[in-house]
């Protein structure tokens, strides 16, 4: 039997969800849509900057929905977006330059790229809403991306892969927003099972679903920071794994082992920091499956814990208030383990708690952090949740009425 407790309520805006908002204004502005897309924000519970090294990942997606409601516009028209959030786009020839702090980066670039592939759509419109927190680190841009392209390829009549739709998402954050990031946001976006977090091998992008350990629940706990001006440090860190594994002689950090370490020269110590994170990070990882595989929350739990000593020390990319979140945690009633999510500097933390302990976790970590930080933590209770999704024609008209 599954854990019973009180879960997220995330329809945030009015009692509506993300789906059911999108459709009611996309009614407004252009009449009923063809089709409605979802994917879903995630929360990563261990494998933090590995990704990109090639190495694996132990995300879930959330029960946060970005949603895309869209219809083919008359030939000649411009394609149109508007969201709820940032207000309204045209969408540039595929020619175009792009400015990489418009919001609407991301639209401009899946176009241009689809455009790119000799893919052609057509024109057409479309209206978004979310309920993913943005810049807490629960990969807010991703879940856009993946239901935009998920909702394009069906207006289109066409089907593509989770992996490829993910590849090509990436190449929107890596080319277009100039993101040096892996491939870990978009793939369990497009491909995540519910009542499952997923092991990604992030070289061949293999997956395999792993339940949470019964009696357990994933609490998401927001902050209420965000990072500013980190773009560099991110970069920083990635050039240092390249330069580790070349002193190693591995073709990625995936590939090494810890007594390679021993390789890399004195005057590489930032880099054999790194390193070291990232090669028992992977370790970590797959011994975190193995948990879930045989149901040991303990052991998920402390290997949690690891994961954030190691993302503070050896990678530096935790912060004072997610040190202090976890910390918290730790010291709260019925938590196994919590660590930093995403990537880092500010944003969300996670923890494994017990699902018997996991209101009065929920409350007494909220009040605490408020009373140390003076900030008003935002904390939820999640089961993972299935990965992106397109409802055509008739099952629009009868999603919200």
């Amino acid at each position: 039997m599954r854990r019973s407790v009180n879960m997220a309520n995330l329809d945030r805006r009015g009692g509506l969800r993300a789906m059911d908002r999108a459709i009611l204004r996309h009614r407004q502005r252009w009449g009923t849509p063809e089709v409605v897309g979802r994917a879903p924000g995630r929360v990563n519970l261990i494998g933090e900057h590995t990704d990109y090294n090639n190495g694996f990942v132990l995300p879930m997606a959330l029960p946060f929905d970005t949603a895309v409601a869209a219809r083919r516009a008359p030939e000649g028209s411009s394609t149109e977006v508007f969201s709820e959030d940032f207000g309204h786009a045209v969408l540039a020839p595929s020619t175009a330059e792009i400015d990489p702090t418009d919001w609407a980066v991301y639209l401009h670039g899946i176009h241009q790229l689809l455009h790119a592939e000799g893919f052609r759509p057509g024109p057409w419109q479309a209206t978004i809403a979310t309920d993913i927190p943005a810049g807490a680190g629960l990969s807010s841009s991703a879940a856009l991306e993946v239901a935009v392209v998920s909702t394009i390829l069906h207006l289109a009549q066409s089907e593509r892969s989770a992996a490829q739709i993910a590849r090509l998402c990436q190449r929107v954050d890596n080319e277009l927003v100039g993101i040096p990031s892996g491939i870990m946001d978009q793939m369990i976006s497009a491909s995540a099972l519910a009542g499952h977090a997923c092991l990604i091998d992030c070289r061949s992008l293999r997956t395999e679903p792993y339940p949470l350990p019964e009696n357990s629940v994933v609490a998401v706990m927001d902050t209420k920071t965000r990072r500013q001006l980190v773009d560099s440090e991110y970069s920083d860190r990635r050039s240092a794994c390249i330069r580790a594994a070349a002193a190693m002689g591995v073709e990625s950090l995936r590939d090494a082992e810890l007594a390679d370490l021993d390789r890399m020269g004195a005057e590489l110590g930032t880099e054999r920091r790194r390193a070291h994170h990232v090669i028992t990070e992977n370790r970590r990882t797959l011994d975190a499956a193995q948990a879930m595989a045989v149901g040991d929350a303990a052991v998920l739990g402390s290997l949690m814990n690891a994961s954030h000593d190691s993302l503070r020390d050896d990678y530096e990319v935790s912060g004072f208030a997610l040190d202090q979140i976890v910390e918290i945690a730790r010291d709260s009633v019925g938590c196994l383990g919590a660590r930093m999510t995403g990537g880092g500097f500010a944003g969300c933390a996670v923890a494994l708690v017990a699902a018997e302990a996991a209101t009065e976790f929920q409350a007494l970590v909220a009040q605490r952090y408020r009373d140390e930080s003076g900030l008003n933590a935002e904390i939820w209770l999640c089961e993972p949740a299935a990965g992106a999704s397109v409802t055509p024609d008739e099952g629009v008209n009868k999603t919200l009425l």
